[in-house]
């Protein structure tokens, strides 16, 4: 049974308590590096012809854009440290807007790796 983020109409709802291991203490989570590391994967290597391949192809402009550390600073501040998506960017020369993009493709992939590992 998933028990992860709750869905909104907008995407991730924001009051959501993310299912990654830095939170919940739970070493079946999958933990924020996974996260990021599948962020990369997926930057590095779009799936083609994929419902979300659009998420891949955004994450691989912001990676080419802002670098790597940056986005791991904006998914660890989202699903860690439950910065707002927006407010997740501060201090690192990143536009709002990417940092909406990072945080729900986060936190998108982060409910797969649930999903997938049977959370």
């Amino acid at each position: 049974m998933y028990r992860g983020n709750k869905a909104s109409a907008s995407g991730l709802d924001p009051e959501a308590v993310h299912t990654v291991r830095e939170r919940t203490g739970n070493p079946r989570h999958p933990s924020v590096d996974d996260v990021i590391e599948l962020v990369l994967e997926r930057a590095q290597n779009p799936r083609e012809e994929h419902q979300d391949a659009h998420l891949d192809e955004a994450m691989a402009a912001v990676f080419d854009r802002y670098g790597e550390k940056p986005v791991r600073t904006v998914i660890h501040r989202v699903l860690v440290e439950h910065y707002p998506f927006r407010t997740a960017t501060v201090d690192l020369e990143m536009r709002n807007i990417d940092g909406i993009r990072i945080g729900t493709t986060a936190g998108w992939f982060l409910e797969e790796l649930n999903v997938d590992q049977d959370c």
